[in-house]
């Protein structure tokens, strides 16, 4: 009986053994890259459960073999593991990954997680704007305005963020985390040097992000995500036109070749002819080649190339006379802009362990800018009459760039704690020349017909080095359940070597100019559920001065000691929060942004321009976003800001502006969307968008002088404009269409005050216009 009863045991037990098979496998995502830190829970037992390694490889022991699998941003899945060998693919989820944050640190995490105000433009969306210019895409954020005028084409804008419409270096552009262009060397220009094709995603971190980035990350952060490789051949072949004389060829194609190797195509041609503005011609075309490489499950190496060449009439701004009667003509017919750029990116990424990753990156730049700009083009005038003379120049700019940057991220056991630290170099050779030309005027039109260049008069001839190094560190931990606390900090060192290759002709003497700084960041996140949350930080950003404003101010002499103005210096204070549900998705946050030595551009009596550091500036306000969807096939989606700009300490001609409004920057900013999918029609969408613009300064405060004794201020009554969309797709095949301005209001993406001509100069917004597109997807 003793014997039975021992038999019994050990067959039961034999058999429990055999039961609780230890079944392995790997979890791998569309692009086949093995994912780390993936659950595998038990259907039957809750409390039974592994999670992938760094190779995305696990092993689990189940008396049932079917389990879910979850992760982060992508959909779980549930699976009956079998004995041999399992490999799961999971698919991403578009909705969670509009809540995956990549560009507060540079490493993929939650929202929730992230103590700043940042906006998530996902590919779905990108896909469903059908944007052909980047503002429709970016102008989608809470209290980001692109101002671009699409009745003068050709790409070029300026930028609001926390900030007065401008051209200044307050926004740092990046793509895929890393800066399109090297700080000093006026970034502004990066986004034509962009290829919108291969944006799959796009976010934007508003206010100073220099704890991570370093300079120019003041206003806001752009940082656009480039398109991955597909597991299978995908792409399309699109073509698009327009009745404001554009049309775009694009292509794309997409492939893992092989389980390890796979590549992105994404190219572009852009031409713009006869526009409602005459003299504003231009073509563009952009290629970007990636290639994602798997070396091992916890080696990749990636590679973008990106090659833009860029070139386009300048057809400068209107008078007031012309803008108010609705007369196109431009008073330029040959000033232009050319651009080549050349980028390339390496990148490799190493998980070492489920705690320690490291990202390896080298950057190199090649860039040209040739230009004769309209805004330096000068008519002469005597007794304010025309004297058929003027001048101008003609200048260009070339710059070549080795960038390297590492950063390594370490997880620790205790508080869900993390350290990223990371240390990067710039290394920038700059070339500039101007020379000056004679204009010739017409002075019964005002057009400036003609020019010849004045040989050997140089304005600058200069070589500049610009030498960037940093260090940074950030560290998040979570002392109590739902709070998250980070901080950050990074130190900056700025080298020029300024050579004047005309010593005693033209411009200051040699100089070396230098800058440092050390910018913190501190912040909290609660979060009451995974779907609501508060957030408070301080952060600190600054920008040195650009090489062109510093070694081309108008207060410096020929031979004269370099003016070395200060770097602007801002300090960033912000509460927020977010709410998700079924139907609403609300996010707000208010903010205080105090500048010191904050960077102006302004024009004199003689129509000159010059740069001062304009001394103290505050911005404040509220930005805000609201989605409500009451049905699946329709949502309404509402994004707004209401802000103040103010000047708090700044003289200028020895007038106090200490108190006042800075100009061209509106307090109201909205943009308002109503897309419908109806079910009864399939694969087809209709929306409606709204753009608000509110009245804003475009002078100083009483520059204008009345004539009469009094003074006031000259002003833009802002705008309201509205545009239609719809598309419809069929089988492999997809068209789309834009009524743009259907109200055609006359209207201006940005207005300014004009203190040698004494009225506003405005940049003229398109008249009502058609855009159509079809694209054949394979």
């Amino acid at each position: 009986m003793k014997n039975i009863f021992l038999a019994t045991i050990i067959f039961m037990m034999g058999y429990t053994l055999s039961a609780q098979n230890a079944l392995k496998g790997q979890v791998k995502n569309t692009q086949n890259t093995p994912l780390a830190g993936v659950t595998i829970i038990s259907t039957t037992n809750s409390s039974t459960g592994v999670s992938t390694d760094e190779n995305g490889n696990f092993s689990i022991s189940l008396n049932n073999p079917k389990v879910i699998v979850k992760y982060m941003g992508f959909e779980s899945k549930t699976v009956i593991l079998k004995e041999e060998f399992n490999t799961i693919i999971l698919q991403e989820n578009t909705e969670d990954l509009e809540e995956i944050i990549v560009s507060a640190s540079r490493e993929e995490q939650k929202r929730s997680e992230v103590p700043g105000a940042i906006s998530v433009i996902s590919a779905k969306t990108i896909e469903e704007t059908k944007a052909f210019g980047i503002e429709q895409i970016v102008n989608q954020a809470p209290g980001v305005y692109m101002s671009s005028s699409k009745a003068s084409g050709n790409e070029q804008h300026m930028m609001a963020v926390r900030s007065p419409i401008s051209t200044k270096s307050l926004f740092l552009y990046l793509e895929d985390g890393l800066p399109i262009r090297p700080t000093a060397v006026f970034n502004h220009n990066a986004l034509l040097e962009m290829n919108d094709v291969s944006f799959g995603r796009v976010e934007i971190l508003k206010g100073p992000a220099s704890s991570i980035y370093g300079s120019e990350a003041i206003g806001g952060s752009f940082n656009f995500i480039s398109k991955n490789p597909t597991p299978e051949l995908q792409g399309s072949l699109g073509f698009e036109i327009n009745d404001l004389g554009l049309s775009k060829y694009s292509l794309e194609a997409s492939k893992y070749t092989s389980e390890k190797f796979g590549i992105y195509l994404g190219t572009q041609y852009i031409q713009r002819n006869n526009g409602p503005i005459e003299h504003s011609d231009y073509e563009k075309f952009a290629v970007t080649f990636k290639t994602v490489y798997h070396i091992s499950p916890s080696l990749t190496w990636t590679n973008v190339i990106d090659l833009v060449d860029y070139r386009s009439d300048m057809s400068g701004s209107l008078t007031q006379e012309d803008y108010e009667a609705g007369n196109y003509e431009s008073d330029q017919t040959f000033t232009e802009r050319e651009a080549k750029a050349f980028r390339f990116r390496s990148t490799l990424d190493k998980v070492w362990n489920e705690q320690n990753k490291t990202s390896f990156n080298f950057v190199f730049r090649n860039n040209e800018m040739d230009q004769i700009p309209s805004y330096r083009i000068k008519q002469f005038r005597i007794n304010g009459q025309l004297t058929g003379e003027g001048a101008g120049e003609i200048n260009a700019n070339s710059y070549n760039s080795f960038v390297g940057l590492i950063q390594h991220k370490k997880d620790f056991n205790f508080a869900n704690s993390s350290l990223i630290a990371g240390a990067t170099v710039d290394f920038s050779p700059q070339s500039y020349v101007a020379e000056s030309i004679a204009v010739t005027v017409d002075p019964n039109t005002g057009i400036n017909t003609g020019y010849t260049l004045n040989n050997g008069d140089y304005i600058l001839n200069y070589d500049a080095d610009i030498l960037n190094y940093a260090g940074f560190l950030q560290y998040e931990i979570t002392p109590i359940e739902n709070l998250k606390i980070t901080t950050a900090l990074r130190y900056d060192r700025f080298e020029y070597d300024y050579n004047n290759l005309l010593d005693g002709q033209a411009g200051p003497k040699d100089s070396e100019n230098n800058y440092d700084n050390f910018a913190p960041k501190i912040g909290f996140n609660y979060n009451f559920t995974n779907r609501s949350g508060i957030y408070a930080n301080y952060s600190n950003g600054f920008t040195p001065p650009q090489t062109s404003t510093l070694y081309r101010n108008s207060y410096v002499g020929v031979g004269g000691e370099v003016f070395d103005l200060e770097p602007s210096n801002y300090d960033n204070y912000e509460v927020g929060g977010y709410f998700v549900s079924e139907k609403w998705k609300l996010d707000a946050e208010l903010y205080i942004l105090n500048g010191k030595n904050t960077l102006v551009t302004l024009r004199d009596e003689n129509d000159e321009y010059y740069n001062a550091n304009a001394g103290k500036t505050r911005s404040y306000g509220i930005e805000y976003g609201i989605t409500f969807k009451p049905v699946p096939e329709l949502s309404l989606t509402h994004n707004g800001s209401f802000a103040k700009h103010r000047y708090i300490k700044f003289y200028e001609g020895g007038i106090d502006y200490s108190g006042t409004d800075q100009q061209t920057a509106p307090s109201l900013l909205g943009n308002t969307q109503i897309n419908y999918h109806p079910q009864f029609i399939k694969n087809f969408s209709i929306g409606l968008e709204y753009e608000l613009v509110g009245k804003y300064d475009t002078s100083f405060e009483n520059q204008v002088d009345n004539g009469d004794g009094t003074f006031s201020t000259a002003t833009y009554d802002g705008h309201n404009i509205f545009n239609l969309r719809a598309s419809y797709a069929l089988k492999h095949f997809e068209i789309w269409a834009h009524a743009l301005n259907i109200f055609d209001t006359l209207y201006s993406t940005r207005a300014s005050y004009n203190q040698y001509s004494k009225e506003n100069n405005y940049s003229v917004g398109n008249p009502r216009a058609f855009h159509a597109g079809i694209r054949y997807k394979f």
